[in-house]
């Protein structure tokens, strides 16, 4: 993808008459070491926004994200203070058909919209759920400009309650690039 940082992956489908066949997450495929500690799984109905989730680094948190039923616009914002793509955003549609995957570095922003009926989204995540350590950005900021393929959304109560990136930037609540760029070195 455009931004440092996060990797789109197809993987090969091996369909024939009983249905099809595909490696959805190969360690050994990826350009980084990923340590795998939890696996979420989500379901949405259309419109619902989940995001712009970030966590602190270190240890903050990677994630390698599928859909797995349905079909979702995932986005991934670079966080990082101080970093060349600070506020950008990327998007790519991830569904049941491509079959698509997207791995998201640690200190970068994510969030996803359920385009179709219903949604299932699994992701494989580098460390565990840490409330302490988890933050947001409200997923409709201005400043941002997600283009998002609805009107009116459906977000939870905690990403409508989340700062805007001018003030979780204010509040000392992003990860700096400087920080992540020492977190990846010393990933390897």
């Amino acid at each position: 993808m455009s931004i440092d940082g996060a990797w789109e992956f197809t993987p090969r489908v091996h369909a024939d008459s009983r249905g099809a066949f595909l490696e959805a997450y190969r360690a050994a495929d990826l350009p980084r070491p990923f340590e795998l500690l939890q696996v979420n799984c989500s379901i949405s109905q259309a419109g619902v926004l989940r995001g712009v989730h970030f966590a602190d680094v270190p240890p903050g948190q990677a994630k390698y994200v599928m859909c797995v039923s349905g079909a979702i616009l995932d986005v991934v914002v670079d966080l990082r203070e101080g970093s060349p793509g600070f506020g950008r955003w990327e998007a790519v549609q991830l569904d049941s058909d491509e079959r698509r995957a997207v791995l998201v570095a640690e200190g970068l922003g994510h969030a996803f919209l359920a385009l179709s009926e219903q949604a299932t989204v699994v992701y494989l995540c580098s460390q565990g759920y840490n409330p302490g350590h988890e933050h947001g950005v409200h997923p409709l900021d201005p400043d941002l400009d997600i283009r998002w393929p609805v009107d009116e959304p459906t977000l939870s109560d905690k990403d409508a309650a989340a700062p805007t990136l001018k003030a979780a930037l204010e509040a000392g609540l992003l990860p700096s690039y400087a920080a992540c760029q020492e977190f990846y070195a010393g990933l390897h």
